[in-house]
């Protein structure tokens, strides 16, 4: 079955959502990509096979910003904004009922984080969360966003590359964090995310 694309419309333009039903549906996942990338990552593509499979439908989000054919990363409330009124739209009129689970990779990785107790998201699912820039000098003060991983108070998983220059997210009770070969791109280690993936989705979608 082909995948449905829609646009929706947002405070900032229209986004786009590449929709793609599972099997006997019983929840979904609402995913978007990082900065500069787009929903073609193959970590993102690993979680789309992982969720399809388990019965997750998924819906691969792409901000206004990409759509309208921007590389450089919009304002984080805009790209928050956003996210809500796709998720908003994604709740009502394609995925009424279900239980959803939202995430990113990388930049997406914190939209999903920064929103998720507005979402009331069943979970979240991070690829390759920047926990700080990369440090350019040794003693470089390093700026952390691991406030914004505190933020969320359901289940989170993080999938990080193991030499991930952005930094190690430390796992907590709520947050479990696998580790995988390779850097912040996930390429070296992508077969380990679905698996992780399918996990994470069996746990948090009942």
């Amino acid at each position: 079955m082909d995948d449905d694309v829609l646009e929706i419309e947002t405070p900032h333009g229209p986004a786009r959502a590449t929709i793609a039903r599972a099997e006997g549906e019983r929840g979904a996942l609402l995913i978007g990509h990082g900065a500069g990338g787009g929903v073609q990552a193959p970590d993102i593509l690993a979680a789309l096979g992982a969720a399809l499979a388990g019965g997750v439908s998924v819906a691969r989000i792409e901000q206004p910003y990409r759509v309208a054919g921007r590389r450089s990363v919009a304002p984080t409330r805009q790209l928050d904004a956003a996210w809500l009124a796709v998720h908003a739209a994604l709740s009502e009129r394609v995925f009424d009922g279900l239980p959803i689970v939202t995430g990113g990779r990388s930049s997406g990785a914190r939209v999903a984080c920064r929103t998720a107790t507005e979402t009331g998201a069943a979970g979240v699912l991070c690829l390759a969360f920047p926990l700080h820039p990369p440090r350019r000098r040794p003693d470089a003060e390093l700026k952390t966003r691991l406030p914004e991983l505190e933020l969320v108070k359901v289940p989170v998983l993080i999938v990080q590359g193991e030499r991930d220059p952005f930094g190690m997210p430390p796992a907590t009770r709520r947050r479990k964090v696998v580790v995988v070969p390779g850097d912040h791109s996930l390429k070296s280690g992508v077969r380990d995310v679905g698996p992780a993936v399918s996990a994470f989705l069996k746990k948090v979608i009942k």
